[in-house]
């Protein structure tokens, strides 16, 4: 998408398994291969829900002079802390991916449990 705007910025902050980390990640993939969705593993190993911060990304954005982005998220949260950073979010670019059998419940747990904000389906 940014190559085909012609210019763009990419901020990637690692924040594995919603900011829970690596290992916690892994435990909560396998209690959710024993049916807990993606909410409920976090809930159950004694976990938030989402625990990332975007502060540093938008401050970032900042830094760099970015007065106002198309911002390409489906997390309400992230438009949320560009904006609260004083940076215009122009228009919020859906990453909508297919439904696939395999995701289907996990994406439908982000948009149901999380705010995310899908638009194909």
């Amino acid at each position: 998408m940014i190559a085909e705007a012609g210019a763009g910025v990419l901020v990637y902050e690692q924040q594995e398994g919603r900011g829970i980390g690596l290992m916690a990640k892994l435990q909560a993939y396998e209690l959710q291969d024993q049916g807990l969705d993606t909410v409920e593993a976090n809930v159950e190993l004694g976990y938030d829900n989402d625990y990332r911060q975007y502060t540093l990304p938008a401050e970032i954005l900042r830094q760099l002079g970015v007065k106002q982005v198309r911002l390409i998220s489906n997390n309400p949260e992230k438009v949320a802390a560009v904006e609260n950073a004083g940076i215009k979010v122009v228009e919020r670019v859906s990453a909508d991916v297919e439904l696939y059998e395999h995701s289907e419940n996990y994406l439908r747990t982000k948009k149901e449990k999380m705010g995310h904000l899908f638009t194909t389906w």
